[in-house]
């Protein structure tokens, strides 16, 4: 499985299309951008796609002249949004935030796609590479003395069914994540979908539900206000933004060995964009990346910043989509 350092080393790539230069004069004559950019985040306010859509658009707002709004079409895993997104007009007004469960994961979990994760999108760049923590909710973790991941197995094979996994849907990396935790230690959580992984947490703070594998940078939050429980980070290592909480197969032992399950989100329009489009928004993604305002946001939470070029998303699409195939086929999750 690749882990999140081969992530880290496409995420750090070239910043920039040195053989675009020519994209400012064309989208001078063209007047593009006239009007406001739809970013489509397929998935409820407050999670980490949101958070991540959101430090951008407004960077970009000031580099494109134009506002970049965006709009939250929450659903299916993820399928609603990029959906309107690969059936939109590819004149660069509509961008996707997309991620691992868009455009790696659910191919291969739904019977039926509205779309190709690869054919119906041009790539624009990653925006960053994040690892998933597993979070219990706090006050019920140490009513029942869950104070560690081997504690958490214990419970759950000693109580199959009582406890509740939350996700941001099904097919998301948090679901899988969740699922590849449940196949490799026979622990069995009943899985609860949100859309999104705002409402998730929300209940997760709340005690109805029990146990997340959600994003790191939209569980901080309530990790540093004490709600919710960091056991363990699900990267191969652990994260700059957590020091002191050990990675799953750190802290479950020999059945967890080689246990990672990461994210990633990035910007892509309608395939039939033109390139010199995605070469200027590519190249303004870089440089809000960049700032340091941003770039300080994205590594406190534990995101990787990237900014990459075109084609080297493209090749993290292609490789995320080889890594999750077997993983799905092996949880035995499948959506109608």
């Amino acid at each position: 499985m690749r882990s999140l350092l081969s992530i880290r080393r496409l995420v750090l790539g070239a910043a920039a299309l040195a053989a675009c230069a020519h994209a400012l004069p064309v989208l001078a004559q063209s007047g593009w951008p006239s009007k406001p950019i739809r970013m489509v985040v397929p998935f409820a306010p407050g999670g980490t796609t949101d958070i991540l859509a959101r430090a951008v658009a407004v960077e970009l707002t000031k580099s494109l002249g134009q506002p970049v709004v965006v709009d939250n079409k929450a659903g299916a895993g993820g399928n609603i949004g990029a959906d309107i997104v690969a059936k939109a007009a590819p004149d660069g007004y509509t961008i996707l935030m997309g991620t691992v469960g868009t455009h790696a994961i659910n191919k291969w979990l739904y019977d039926k796609m509205p779309y190709d994760p690869v054919k119906d999108f041009a790539p624009i760049s990653l925006v960053a590479g994040v690892p998933n923590v597993m979070v219990v909710n706090a006050e019920k973790a140490r009513a029942l003395k869950i104070h560690n991941v081997k504690d958490f197995i214990a419970y759950a094979k000693a109580n199959p069914g009582k406890l509740n996994m939350a996700s941001s849907g099904n097919g998301t990396s948090i679901h899988m994540a969740g699922e590849l935790f449940k196949t490799m230690t026979g622990a069995y959580m009943v899985h609860f979908p949100y859309r999104g992984s705002g409402p998730a947490l929300m209940d997760m703070v709340a005690g109805s539900m029990d146990v997340m594998f959600d994003n790191l940078p939209s569980a901080m939050q309530q990790i540093k206000a004490g709600k919710l429980t960091a056991l363990a980070v699900t990267s191969a290592q652990r994260s700059a933004a957590l020091p002191d909480v050990p990675t799953v197969e750190q802290a479950g032992g020999p059945e967890l060995k080689g246990f990672e399950a990461s994210s990633w989100f990035g910007l892509l329009a309608p395939a039939g964009t033109p390139p010199e489009i995605v070469a200027r928004i590519q190249q303004d993604v870089a440089k809000a990346i960049k700032t340091q305002e941003v770039n300080e946001r994205l590594l406190a939470q534990g995101a990787i910043p990237s900014g990459n070029t075109p084609q080297q998303f493209a090749a993290l699409i292609g490789a995320e989509l080889k890594k999750w195939q077997p993983v799905v086929k092996a949880s035995g999750a499948k959506v109608d």
